[in-house]
């Protein structure tokens, strides 16, 4: 069942059109009321990256919590996986992120977290939905028990000390010279500051946020700013996080990117040598490279793949034991410590592994040589159903056959944007790139 409001990351869309005031305030509204458990004071705590529009939706949200008796407890910028830690430490019933991750400024999204710091499942969020499209005005709160808001002013220093406490009790950073980009996104404050404290000499680039400015240019998604920097600066690595900063790719000393699958590979060997891998395998998507898993087939783990978004990474670590996992995009769960994506926990495993080998991040992050791999998109007509038309079908059997049992083709409609992704990998890159084009093809002739 098709939801109307929730994608694979929450709800989003563009500001003021999609994302209203009016919508934010139901789903305050909704999700209040579908997370009050008892007879006591409920609190919901809320962060935001740095969109202008965020202070639109924060006060909406704010006006629809506290109409349901909620208290509400304000962050500010502060990253998603921050939200989801404080979700629980504050013991709040319910914690919300307002950001559009990765996307542009004009964009902006609400995403939900449980008292457990997890995202909500499916099923939650259906019901979240049948309130917001309903009439609750019988439901809401008498003038004596509306709820409170407040600011809090501690939550930065709580989040950079439990950052900190993941790594080894005696190794520090002290040698290491680090640029990090923020995106200008919610990480601008807490990634340098942490950084800094465990003894790095930190450079920040995308620190200095303007409403406008978040992931335009800079951050996990345009990182050749951060390229350049690192081979100027002759850095010893780059991080880059994106506008929420839940996911993470880093720049090594010769400024090669360096994606999320060849940073899980690390973390993977690294907890294997350890005895801290809680089954011989990591989770990943369909999306991450076959080079990924053939690498741990070589070492003796396996991968196990989900549906693309990092909510499903995590649902099947939860239900199957595994404590690592992620996306090739550079969302990275280590479970030991975080209840979702969190990019500055992962830059800071891997540059624990750095310091522990005493090795250039260029030979401690190329695990593998990935396969050729090479995604497009086709944006949709709405409305439209081009999966189903039987040109398209045609065509994704020819190139899923062109590829023969060594390669793989994954067709699938975005869970945050109008478009049709196809990605198709195998040894062989020519053959790869046809079998996208033909698919990419097909799909436009119907989507014209």
């Amino acid at each position: 069942m098709s939801r109307k409001y929730f994608g694979t990351d929450g709800i989003r869309g563009l500001a003021n059109r999609v994302i209203t005031p009016e919508l934010a305030l139901k789903v305050g509204q909704a999700a209040g009321l579908a997370f009050q458990r008892g007879e006591y004071r409920h609190r919901v705590v809320i962060g935001k990256d740095t969109r202008l529009s965020g202070y639109m939706i924060e006060y909406a949200m704010v006006a629809g919590f506290t109409s349901v008796g909620m208290d509400v407890l304000l962050l500010g910028p502060i990253p998603t996986p921050a939200v989801a830690m404080l979700t629980r430490s504050l013991r709040a019933d319910l914690g919300v992120m307002i950001s559009a991750s990765h996307n542009p400024y004009h964009d902006n999204g609400i995403k939900l977290f449980g008292p457990d710091g997890f995202k909500l499942s499916d099923d939650t969020e259906r019901e979240i939905e049948a309130m917001i499209d309903g009439d609750l005005t019988g439901r809401l709160s008498g003038s004596a028990e509306l709820g409170r808001a407040k600011r809090i002013e501690s939550v930065h220093a709580r989040y950079i000390e439990f950052a900190k406490r993941t790594l080894p009790r005696n190794l520090d950073l002290e040698g290491l010279r680090i640029v990090v980009d923020c995106a200008n996104g919610a990480g601008y404050k807490v990634a340098p500051e942490a950084l800094w404290e465990l003894g790095a000499e930190v450079v920040s680039m995308g620190v200095e946020p303007d409403g406008f400015n978040i992931n335009r240019d800079v951050g996990s998604t345009a990182t050749d700013a951060l390229s350049k920097r690192v081979r100027e600066l002759r850095a010893d690595i780059g991080i880059a996080l994106d506008g929420d900063a839940d996911r993470v790719v880093i720049i090594d000393e010769k400024g090669r990117l360096v994606d999320g699958d060849q940073l899980m590979a690390v973390v993977a060997k690294s907890w294997l040598d350890e005895g801290r891998l809680s089954k011989p395998g990591i989770v990943a998507t369909v999306m991450s490279n076959l080079g990924l898993e053939r690498h741990l087939q070589g070492i003796g783990l396996s991968l196990a793949r989900t549906a693309v978004g990092d909510r499903y990474v995590l649902e099947h670590m939860r239900e199957h034991g595994y404590n690592v996992g992620g996306e090739q995009s550079g969302h990275i769960i280590l479970s030991d410590y975080s209840t979702t994506g969190d990019g500055l926990l992962a830059a800071l495993q891997v540059l624990a592994v750095v310091k522990q080998q005493g090795r250039p991040v260029s030979e401690v992050c190329h695990c593998f040589e990935p396969l050729p791999q090479i995604l497009k998109n086709v944006r949709l007509r709405p409305g439209g159903r081009p999966l189903e038309e039987s040109t398209v079908v045609t065509a994704i059997e020819a190139s899923r056959q062109r590829l023969g049992a060594g390669g793989r083709l994954v067709i699938r409609p975005s869970g945050t944007e109008p478009v049709i992704r196809v990605m198709a990998e195998g040894d062989d890159r020519d053959v790869v790139e046809q079998a996208v084009d033909d698919v990419i093809e097909a799909l436009r002739r119907v989507a014209a």
